[in-house]
């Protein structure tokens, strides 16, 4: 989540004050970039600033994780296992009803 340039990484990092002085400035780097705006207030970070999507795709990102996470336990401390056929057949049936409970 942070630009490149010069053939390095950098973030964008900027006064908390600009948020009041270049506020559309900061808003067109965090949409076009789809990167977070790092402020500053006396040299130290103390927000971030995103779009609604980058938030929305970062809260995805977190969520799948946290799934991740908990099946990685589930899978040290059960013996319950489940074939390729069986996984997608239960997604096929958990996404078929969601589509029709949409429906409906």
């Amino acid at each position: 989540m942070i630009n490149q340039e010069r053939g390095g990484y950098m973030p964008h990092i900027r006064p908390v004050s600009d948020l009041r002085n270049n506020f559309a400035e900061i808003s067109r780097i965090v949409h076009e970039t789809g990167e977070p705006v790092f402020l500053t207030k006396n040299g130290y970070g103390d927000m971030v600033v995103m779009s609604m999507e980058a938030y929305e795709r970062k809260l995805f990102e977190s969520e799948i994780y946290f799934k991740l996470k908990e099946a990685e336990l589930e899978a040290k401390t059960t013996n319950k296992r489940f074939s390729h056929d069986e996984v997608f057949s239960d997604l096929r049936s958990r996404l078929a009803d969601k589509v029709d409970a949409n429906n409906v």
